[in-house]
């Protein structure tokens, strides 16, 4: 599998980390492009997250258009914007692609291609519910980062590997995570 992860601005680096790790560890998972927003890193080093450095990952700018997730041609299997701050779900729900994240969103929409947007925002406005359907009526799923508490998490990275256990299964990998009914 190709995968594409952007990473924006919103708070929620940690997810991000993880969600990398998981990728690297994967042996379905063959390369990874790796997009951070103007601020996304800014936000990381804020929140005490470094981003794994490994030779799966290839580090894209985002302002650079003319890179492969760019293009239907270039045939990667799926995205995900982790996290993901609701200005850019705004902008790919109103095509607007005047970055690679948010170029590389459309063409994952466009060629039918699984994208999914961890998001990370509450309270959410009408206007952000309204983007968020429009996003899903395109066909892209949308998982607030809502962790979960029924495997009783004792740690924050445990707490946070339930959301990124969920983009995990939703790629289709075989996860680690807790599932209903276990103690």
């Amino acid at each position: 599998m190709k995968i594409i992860v952007a990473v924006t601005a919103a708070s929620g680096a940690i997810y991000a980390r993880q969600l990398l790790e998981e990728l690297i560890a994967a042996p379905e998972v063959e390369q990874i492009a790796l997009i951070e927003s103007t601020h996304a890193p800014e936000v990381a080093t804020w929140e005490g997250i470094t981003l794994p450095h490994h030779p799966k990952i290839e580090r894209m700018e985002n302002h650079d258009l003319f890179r492969s997730p760019a293009s239907g041609s270039a045939r990667w299997d799926a995205m995900v914007v982790c996290p993901s701050s609701v200005g850019t779900a705004g902008r790919i729900a109103a095509g607007i692609s005047q970055s690679l994240i948010e170029r590389a969103a459309d063409v994952m929409l466009k060629e039918r291609r699984r994208l999914i947007l961890v998001l990370r925002e509450s309270p959410l406005s009408l206007i952000h519910l309204r983007n968020l359907t429009t996003l899903t009526e395109a066909g892209a799923i949308i998982l607030p980062a809502s962790p979960s508490f029924y495997a009783r998490p004792s740690t924050l990275e445990e707490l946070c590997h339930s959301v990124t256990d969920r983009v995990c299964a939703l790629l289709g990998l075989e996860g680690r995570g807790y599932a209903w009914g276990e103690e």
